[in-house]
This record gives structure tokens, C-alpha cells and sequence, in this order.
């Protein structure tokens, strides 16, 4: 057994195959990549990676099969699941993962073939696990998988803390002690005991406040579509291909980007945080469906018309079109009245959430400082926005009327 400190759960206590896997290349791998990419310039102390939080999720899947009574072959199965359920990330964590599957056809827990073979699946059947079963787990698969991945997952107990933790803010608090406790499952599904559509909703909250203050903070959003963008670049390039990427590290990645003379400037600009500027920010009355809805290639074309119509370079502007706003959490199920029913149906504050979510939802133009306006101006044209509700420069600096308006 292996004892690691943690500073979130603080002590953590490894074993089994759980410890065996723990030194595999792929795991170790997972140390350089940050849990919120570039949101650590934001939050200069949001530098926790995807190792610790997978040793997070593996001491809250442990906790809660205890107390769920799992064990056994199961329950290796299960934290052998939940330790390797993000060892398919690439670099950046999130930031990318729309490029390399647009590319690929994969997403970071597609990781059949990292589990079933290698060192990982050497490892696993060393200590008698199945690896495929481990990868169908990790695809949220089967009764066991919704712990692993669901809505009311083990991974989304401790992202939340840990990265409240990391970043400093007060808003993803959530009592894991209670919602383990809570646990059950009922015909096959995983829910929340009798009496509890506030611990459920307690998780619907955090993920709420968290998401305009740290995930969807506008310097993250600029930092992520720029890094995406020369991502994008990269692969235009003929030495390295997708499948590649997915597997680099965050330093693997930023080295590349520094060394690809295509690609260099966005390097150094991210490296040294001199990033582009908001010259939209537009709310999702002022923008045409047929732009929220655009898919990649027609996002390209209007970028290259914005940089016409501005006289300005084609990477001069990024336009960034976040998807519809969405609430997987509510489906979150609870017993109420002996029966499962979903959370959005018993809870009042879930309606308003949802209000509020899309009142925070803004698509972006992005452009270097000194080409703002002109881009701004180009793209409230050919986008067809209402201007008056979407240029920054129409907007009141240093009034701080959202949650993510600050620097």
C-alpha cells in the first residue's frame, strides 16, 4: 500500500493494481498536464494536473464503494476505472480535444486502446483485472460505470472541489461526504437516497457559480481559442498528425507550437500572456441562430470575411461560438416518494439555473490590441449581431456587472 498526501482528501491510500498503475508511463504522463489548461492565467495558482485529480477520483470511488458494499473483483475493476479514466487527455486537457477529434474521431475517455494494451493492460492483467472491462467502465458503461462516469460520478465530486480549492474561489464547495453517503442504487440506477434534492442540488449550484467564474472566465475562453487555434495550425503542418498530439504533454505541446514557425507567435503569446482582446461579446439574443449553430468550416469562412472586411490579417481574428447552453446535472436522479425521479422535475431552483446560464452566455471575436474596434465593427456586420448589445467598445470598462468581468 502506498500512502500519498493530497490536498484535498489529504491522506489517500493506494493499492493493488491501483498501485502498480500509478507508475506507468501513461499515467505519469498526467503530472504534466494541467486539470484547467489555460485557466491558470486567470488563477496563477490553478496548477493541479490530471494526476492529482485522478488519485482524487480514486479515494472518492474507493469511499463510495465501501460504502455501497462493493468488493471484491468488482470493486478493483471499478477503482482501476476510476484512477485511468482521464490517462486519454491530451495536452491542455479540454482545450484542444474539439481539434483533435475533429481530426480523430476521439474523445479523451475513448481509451480502449491505451487500457486494453501496453503497459497499462500488462499491468492490469498482472493483478487479474480485465481491461476491457476497465475501458467499458471508463466509458461510464454498464450499473458500476455511472459511478465512474454520470451525473452523479465520483469525477465530477472531486474536479469540483479540487479546482475551487486551486483557484480560490468559494463556489464549488459540495459536501462529498454526504453525497457518497447518500448513494444508492435502485433497479439498476445510481441515485440519491430519500430525502435528499438539496444534496443534489448542491452539486447543480457549484457546477452553476464555477462555470462563468473559472471554466468560462473570458481570459480562459480568449487563452483557449487562441491555443486552439494554433493547434489547428500544427496539423496544417506535415510532421505532426492528431493522433500524435492527443498523446503530447502540456510542454510537448507548447515546444512544438514554439518550434513551428507557422505556429510561433501564438506560442510566445500564450507564453508570455500578451493575448488577444474581446472585440464581441455578444449575448445569445443579439446573435443569429444560424452562428450558434455554425458548424467548424462555416466558423472559418466567417472569420476570413471579418478579416477582409477589417483589412486585417486572417490571424487577426478568432471567432469563438460557444456550444447552447446545456445542464447535464439536472438529469442528476433522486428517490422521492419511494420512486426515481429526475431532479429538474422536483427542483424549482433548476429552472433558474438554466435562466441564468443562458443570461451568461456570450459569443466572442477576438483580435490583437490596437485592431479591436475595427474587427468588432467588421464582425457585428457580417455576423448580423445587434452592435449595441455586442462590441466591447460600446460597453462601460471596469463595471463589474457579471461574475467573469473581472481580470
Amino acid at each position: 500500500m502506498t500512502t500519498i498526501k493530497d490536498s484535498v482528501h489529504d491522506h489517500i491510500e493506494v493499492e493493488g493494481a491501483a498501485e502498480a498503475l500509478l507508475d506507468t508511463p501513461e499515467m505519469q504522463r498526467l503530472r504534466r498536464i494541467k486539470q484547467l489548461g489555460t485557466v491558470q492565467l486567470v488563477y496563477p495558482s490553478a496548477n493541479h494536473t490530471r494526476f492529482e485529480h485522478s488519485l482524487g477520483v480514486y479515494h472518492l470511488a474507493s469511499r463510495a464503494l465501501s460504502h455501497l458494499g462493493i468488493e471484491g473483483d468488482a470493486a478493483s475493476h471499478i477503482e482501476a476505472a476510476a484512477l485511468l479514466h482521464d490517462v486519454g487527455h491530451g495536452p491542455y486537457s479540454h482545450n484542444i480535444e474539439d481539434v483533435t477529434h475533429r481530426h480523430t474521431g476521439k474523445y479523451h475517455d475513448d481509451v480502449n486502446e491505451l487500457v486494453t494494451s501496453g503497459t497499462i493492460g500488462e499491468t492490469l492483467e498482472a493483478h487479474g483485472l480485465d481491461p476491457d472491462r476497465v475501458a467499458a467502465l471508463i466509458a461510464g458503461n454498464g450499473q458500476y460505470g455511472q459511478l465512474v462516469s454520470g451525473e452523479l460520478d465520483v469525477d465530477r465530486m472531486d474536479y469540483l472541489v479540487r479546482d475551487a480549492h486551486h483557484t480560490g474561489v468559494p463556489y464549488g464547495t459540495i459536501d462529498n461526504e454526504r453525497l457518497i453517503r447518500e448513494l444508492a442504487f435502485v433497479d439498476g440506477e445510481l441515485v440519491l437516497a430519500e430525502g435528499n434534492v438539496q444534496t443534489a442540488e448542491s452539486l447543480l449550484l457549484a457546477r452553476a457559480l464555477m462555470n462563468p467564474t473559472v471554466y468560462q472566465h473570458h481570459v480562459a475562453r480568449i487563452s483557449k481559442a487562441m491555443l486552439r487555434r494554433a493547434s489547428e495550425g500544427l496539423l496544417a503542418e506535415p510532421d505532426i498528425d492528431a493522433h500524435e498530439l492527443r498523446r503530447m504533454d502540456d510542454y510537448d505541446l507548447l515546444v512544438a507550437l514554439r518550434l513551428t514557425p507557422s505556429t510561433s507567435e501564438f506560442a510566445e503569446r500564450l507564453a508570455t500572456r500578451n493575448l488577444y482582446k474581446r472585440a464581441v461579446w455578444a449575448e445569445i439574443p443579439d446573435v443569429p441562430d444560424s452562428v450558434i449553430d455554425a458548424d467548424h468550416e462555416t466558423i472559418a469562412d466567417f472569420e476570413r470575411e471579418i478579416a477582409d472586411v477589417a483589412d486585417v490579417s486572417r490571424e487577426s481574428v478568432i471567432l469563438d461560438v460557444p456550444p447552447r447552453p446545456s445542464m447535464t446535472e439536472s438529469s442528476s436522479r433522486v428517490m422521492v416518494n419511494g420512486e426515481i425521479r429526475q431532479l429538474e422535475r422536483e427542483s424549482p431552483l433548476v429552472q433558474a439555473l438554466r435562466t441564468a446560464q443562458e443570461q451568461q452566455w456570450r459569443l466572442g471575436v477576438y483580435a490583437p490590441d490596437g485592431e479591436t474596434d475595427r474587427v468588432g465593427r467588421a464582425a457585428a456586420d457580417t455576423l448580423g449581431l445587434d452592435i449595441d448589445g455586442a462590441l466591447v467598445s460600446a460597453v462601460r470598462r471596469n463595471l463589474n456587472a457579471t461574475l467573469d468581468e473581472f481580470e
